[in-house]
């Protein structure tokens, strides 16, 4: 009978291990450079938090300024972690459309109505650029064709668009 000890792979995998150099820090546990931690869709931004005079006015928080590309990355990224959806804003599971998203991230203290309005105006001109002579980003999210990864796509194009005008 073969077992793990006879088959050499325990002393293989103790050989390798010694090779892995340790950890910077001893107190904190390795992690391998390629591995990656499952992270908020917020990770690069720090949420909206309450200041004194906001707690004693009982106000909500002054969001969070993340521009019109920030905007549109938290979006697909909304929608990543949300789910997608056609035909609804959002559905009893959770899932959201393009809309819902850029809605959700606005509710969550992340950016202010016009980073919206003008997130939306540049995804329009990606639509019209790429040959999609939609009315609104919303018909296009719910054309029977579109799939998620069309939507993030054009999330992506538009924040990169975002960036290199500057805005």
């Amino acid at each position: 009978m073969l077992t793990l000890d006879s088959s050499g792979l325990v002393a293989e995998i103790e050989a390798y291990l010694a090779t892995v150099p340790p950890p910077v820090r001893p107190d904190l546990p390795y992690v391998c450079p390629l591995g990656s931690i499952r992270q908020p869709w917020y990770a690069e931004h720090r949420p909206p938090a309450p200041t004194l005079l906001d707690r004693l006015l009982r106000r909500p928080p002054a969001p969070t300024v993340v521009g019109i590309a920030g905007h549109l990355s938290l979006t697909s990224r909304y929608l990543a972690a949300a789910g997608w959806v056609q035909g609804t804003m959002w559905d009893a599971e959770g899932r959201v459309c393009l809309l819902g998203a850029q809605a959700a991230v606005l509710a969550h203290g992340f950016g202010s109505p016009g980073d919206a309005r003008r997130a939306r105006i540049q995804v329009m001109e990606v639509l019209h650029a790429s040959g999609h002579p939609v009315s609104s980003p919303d018909e296009y999210n719910d054309d029977p064709a579109t799939r998620q990864a069309d939507v993030h796509r054009l999330l992506d194009r538009a924040a990169a668009r975002a960036r290199t005008l500057g805005i």
